[in-house]
């Protein structure tokens, strides 16, 4: 089949998520000005630049309780700084709790039953259970075409391993099962890895 976005797919449910897949999870943590703590999954979400590392995520719906945007965006535009845990197959489910849309005054870590751990570079709270956790300060905020669709990047200032998911001094994604996301509610995650030289190595 082919199909321009603009006049519709005409398939029970739209493919384009399923078509960029899979993809990893960015479990953001952030805090209000007033000190709640947010917790919410994003899985537009990449490494961007190695020197200085960076990030990105884009946020592409917004609350009637924010200003066109979610809290997460809000957050980090009140505080500049935010923590990208990652998701552990075993962390799932506390992850599918975080995606409900909350009040922003609702604690997350809370509703979930998570640990809030401080960050050491950053004023902001990360998944103590995560298995790594990127700390990040804002760079820039920046808006896309469409109705709320915002990419947020950030310089990773500090970064937390599990000592458990390091193998031969490599992070072994498939020793916490990785997960990462499809399309529709569907997700995945990383039980095998294989290696490929590149032939100039």
């Amino acid at each position: 089949m082919y199909y321009e976005p603009k006049n519709g797919h005409g398939l029970p449910h739209n493919p384009f998520n399923a078509l960029i897949a899979p993809r990893p999870i960015a479990w953001i943590s952030t805090r209000s000005d007033s000190g709640t703590a947010n917790l919410a999954p994003y899985s537009f979400f990449n490494g961007v630049s190695y020197e200085p590392p960076q990030i990105m995520f884009a946020s592409t719906s917004a609350k009637a309780d924010q200003d066109n945007t979610k809290d997460t965006v809000a957050n980090i535009r009140a505080t500049g700084c935010f923590a990208v845990n990652l998701v552990s197959y075993d962390l799932r489910d506390a992850m599918n709790v975080t995606s409900e849309h909350f009040d922003k005054d609702t604690d997350e870590f809370a509703r979930a039953g998570l640990t809030p751990a401080p960050c050491s570079a950053i004023d902001c709270p990360r998944v103590a259970e995560a298995p790594a956790t990127l700390e990040c300060r804002l760079v820039q905020i920046t808006r896309l075409p469409g109705q709320s669709n915002y990419v947020v990047f950030g310089e990773v200032v500090g970064v937390h391993i599990d000592d458990t998911i390091l193998k031969d001094g490599m992070v072994d994604v498939t020793s916490f099962q990785l997960l990462s996301r499809l399309g529709y509610r569907d997700y995945t995650r990383v039980t095998e890895a294989f290696t490929l030289a590149r032939p100039d190595d």
